[in-house]
């Protein structure tokens, strides 16, 4: 269903009305079998996929508390994380005008009405740090689980034309440091840290880990069995000392193209990763 945005934001200082999705389309997409809804841009921008119900099936089956979606984008992994967790409560961190506006309205819709007292979406750029961040109402020490999916891709890359891809799709100049550097400040020790990437990177991202997480578990995720993975889901905890460990990998696809089992499940919601 392609929708056109109904709300307007009033500019205080003019008096104007600006509407930040007037020139976009967007669907209403349902995912974990129609249990919840987001709104996500049709042609223009990043379209929520497995990756997002991947990374919120990697949490714990006995996550409770406060969870941050950095860069959360329409919020389907934190909306999928909420309906995995029953005692989960969700903070949305997105810096995207558009992006934000499909996030917030995503939240406002009818059948997602049952998380509406477990979610809060926060206009922030993840990227900052020190006095910056904390001014953007990122606070320190404030969340109990981090999830995100960062871009992935650097300066070097060539993205598409439109605004709203090449934020989704390129790390800004801080790089991934940048994310995990918020990531760790905000979490309390303790605090679980699950993320998705690419498995190219995997250096990238445990050189980043290094001081700020321990425990890291890596689950490479192969699109079938008998291919390379080109994602990994990386599991740790704020502050630990435990080793790194490679865990067994995960397949999306059998040999004729349609879904294995678990990752089937895990669409539905009905599975998490680890089960």
């Amino acid at each position: 269903m392609t929708s056109q945005a109904q709300m307007n934001i009033t500019d205080n200082d003019s008096g104007a009305t600006t509407n930040p999705l007037a020139n976009v389309d967007y669907t209403f997409d349902r995912f974990h079998d129609g249990a919840f809804e987001v709104a996500q841009p049709e042609k223009e921008g990043h379209r929520a996929g497995l990756d997002a119900l991947l990374l919120a099936a990697s949490l714990r089956s006995d996550t409770t508390g406060l969870l941050a979606d950095l860069g959360a984008g329409c919020g389907t992994a934190g909306l999928a994380a909420l309906n995995l967790h029953r005692e989960l409560d969700l903070l949305a961190v997105e810096m995207n005008d558009v992006m934000f506006n499909l996030l917030e309205l995503g939240f406002s819709r009818p059948i997602n009405a049952r998380f509406s007292s477990r979610t809060r979406a926060l206009q922030a750029d993840v990227t900052l740090s020190g006095n910056e961040r904390l001014e953007q109402g990122i606070d320190d020490n404030s969340v109990d689980h981090v999830i995100m999916n960062p871009p992935y891709n650097t300066g070097s890359y060539r993205p598409p034309l439109n605004a709203i891809r090449h934020e989704a799709y390129v790390l800004g100049e801080g790089g991934l440091d940048s994310w995990f550097r918020t990531a760790a400040a905000m979490l309390r020790v303790g605090g679980s840290f699950n993320m998705i990437y690419r498995s190219e990177d995997i250096a990238t991202v445990v050189a980043c880990a290094q001081g700020r997480f321990g425990n890291l578990e890596i689950t490479p995720i192969h699109s079938r069995a008998d291919q390379a993975a080109k994602r990994i889901l990386v599991s740790s905890i704020r502050g630990s000392k435990a080793p790194l460990s490679i865990l067994p990998g995960f397949v999306v696809h059998k040999e004729d193209g349609s879904f294995t089992d678990h990752a089937e499940a895990i669409f539905n919601g009905t599975r998490r990763l680890l089960d």
